[in-house]
């Protein structure tokens, strides 16, 4: 059976109301994670109001050899 190990990157936001990723910077980073074997899982905005957030979060998963 396969086991995997697991991270929380957490992503603020930028903006007055929030919500405004730098999606270059979030690309770089998730392009060097990858690198070293962790794959997105899921994500989510746990702190929504107004339609806006202060951060995102994103679970990423790597298969433990």
């Amino acid at each position: 059976m396969k086991r995997f190990e697991h991270k929380i990157l957490d992503v603020p936001t930028k903006g007055w109301f929030g919500g405004k990723v730098d999606f270059e910077e979030l690309a770089n980073k998730l392009g060097e994670l990858g690198k070293q074997g962790w794959e997105v899982v899921t994500m989510g905005a746990p702190n929504m109001y107004n339609s806006g957030t202060r951060n995102v979060i994103i679970i990423l998963k790597k298969e433990i050899l």
